[in-house]
């Protein structure tokens, strides 16, 4: 094992081992590809989870909201869209009463070309409307008050509360604060007004030991996430699992909760790897693209192994950064923590109810920083961005490798191939 390959936008990165490093390779569990995937999703939608088949539930209503994730997440859209669509005309609503929603956030919206390849399917752009969350439209939302127990506001887009038929779609992998991904996730902070996000990612939460990746028990963001759920009423959600490939292994649909806990409990055991032993050199990458696009979702990928990396070891990644560095807003929180250090930087944080747009990735860089020294390959980062990342510069994975082991005496190297999408944990 020699030589490794990372992945690293559209495709991979190779590196060399130095001669003295003993890798020790981190995947998820090979799982079984789906033989039909179009099959299997249409199963899925005809033999649900708590919830009656689609065709059952679209018959009497009068229009449809579905979500979609975002252009950061590789969800097969082109695969299960046109089924769930044509199922719903078929019970009876009408195709202009069925609408498609891009759950932002707060991230940019997609548009032209780039929807087109989200959608994935040239019918779904010509048969029913497709639309972006604007989570700074004031009047694109509908306020259904506070969460009993932590007190969130919670506004979501208007298209989707008001639709009679609800169903949210993603992708369930692991989450570096709300657990996991998919299902709840999707409508907040996925369609959720920007108060809603910035309390969900104010230092209360993202502070709390529990916000942390593949847990839900006790998780507050997962707990808010649910609250919230149970304030819309019915919702219905369809989630997807993928392997390293991209190819779909899991796709459950059914009432929301139980839906995405069934893709979780698929997917968990193959995902959360237990290792004995803790690691001075961490290598990983940030997954490749999409999720790779921008250094703010780069941060994930710094988040997810701290778990096996030793006090003051080093944590090696490597992410494309093809679009650079991220919002304005994050390049705001980046010159602060810049200026201020990390200490300073956290204690800005802590008093405030509501987050600044984007500064959360910035807090959560900092447990990465405070754990150990961060090591940063990228061809997509130039000038002054590259100082605004906080973290060392390398354009030599071998050489920083090398480097690490002579650091700490250490010749055990863990290398992560495709970055936050495989959670290693210490299990001693």
């Amino acid at each position: 094992m020699s030589a490794i390959a990372l992945s690293y936008g559209r495709g991979h990165l190779d590196i060399t081992l130095p001669a003295a490093a003993q890798p020790t390779l981190i995947r998820k569990q090979a799982l079984p590809k789906l033989g039909d995937p179009r099959a299997s999703i249409v199963a899925a939608l005809e033999y649900p989870i708590g919830s009656e088949p689609l065709a059952e539930l679209a018959r009497g209503r009068t229009s449809a909201c579905i979500l979609i994730c975002d252009i950061t997440r590789p969800v097969p859209n082109g695969l299960f869209l046109r089924p769930m669509i044509e199922t719903m005309i078929a019970s009876g609503i009408a195709k202009d009463k069925i609408s498609v929603l891009v759950a932002t956030g707060l991230h940019r919206p997609n548009l032209d070309e780039e929807l087109a390849e989200l959608v994935g399917d040239p019918w779904v752009l010509a048969n029913v409307r497709v639309e972006n969350h604007y989570a700074r439209d004031e009047a694109a939302h509908i306020d259904l008050g506070f969460t009993k127990t932590r007190h969130t506001p919670v506004k979501l887009d208007r298209l989707f509360v008001e639709a009679d038929l609800r169903i949210a779609t993603g992708l369930v992998e692991p989450h570096f604060m709300a657990g996991w991904s998919g299902g709840r996730k999707v409508i907040a902070p996925g369609v959720a007004h920007h108060e809603t996000i910035r309390t969900f990612h104010s230092a209360r939460f993202m502070e709390d030991p529990l916000a942390v990746q593949c847990n839900l028990v006790g998780n507050p963001l997962h707990e808010e996430q649910l609250e919230i759920v149970r304030m819309l009423g019915d919702v219905y959600a369809l989630n997807t699992v993928l392997d390293e490939e991209r190819d779909l292994v899991c796709v459950t649909f059914g009432e929301i909760i139980a839906s995405h806990q069934a893709a979780v409990d698929f997917v968990s055991a193959a995902t959360s790897i237990p290792f004995p032993r803790k690691f001075s050199t961490v290598v990983t990458s940030s997954a490749g693209y999409p999720l790779d696009k921008t250094y703010y979702q780069t941060i994930k990928g710094m988040v997810t192994p701290l778990d096996i990396l030793k006090p003051g070891g080093t944590l090696i990644i490597a992410s494309q950064c093809s679009e650079g560095f991220g919002s304005e807003e994050f390049r705001e929180a980046q010159s602060r923590l810049v200026e201020l250090g990390p200490e300073r930087f956290l204690a800005t944080l802590m008093a405030k109810s509501l987050a600044e747009i984007d500064e959360w990735q910035t807090e959560m860089q900092l447990k990465s920083m405070r754990l150990g020294k961060v090591e940063l390959y990228t061809t997509g980062l130039s000038g002054d961005d590259r100082r605004l990342t906080g973290v060392d510069m390398i354009d030599d994975l071998t050489g920083a490798i090398e480097r690490s082991i002579a650091r700490s005496g250490d010749p055990h190297v863990a290398i992560i191939p495709e970055g936050p999408y495989v959670v290693p944990r210490f299990a001693a």
